[in-house]
């Protein structure tokens, strides 16, 4: 199962319903079940000179790049 290293993040669980769901409750719309896959992407990071390898999900990408550009503007 694919998880982020940094906040944990897994795959999340759902149904799917569809579009026509009006009517007698003999023609309820069926659910079925689906899976919510977080978007993992394999991503170098270097820290204090050294390279690691991370599994980090693209929300933890967008906010370390958020970060260490917030960091180098106010230096």
């Amino acid at each position: 199962m694919a998880k982020c290293q940094v906040c944990g993040k897994k795959t999340g669980f759902g149904r799917n319903i569809r579009h026509q769901h009006s009517g007698r409750w003999e023609r309820k719309a069926p659910r079925t079940n689906r899976k919510f896959m977080v978007n993992i992407q394999n991503k170098t990071f270097i820290i204090n000179g050294v390279p690691i390898r991370l599994k980090i999900c693209t929300r933890c990408i967008r906010t370390t790049t958020k970060n260490s550009r917030a960091t180098k503007s106010s230096v």
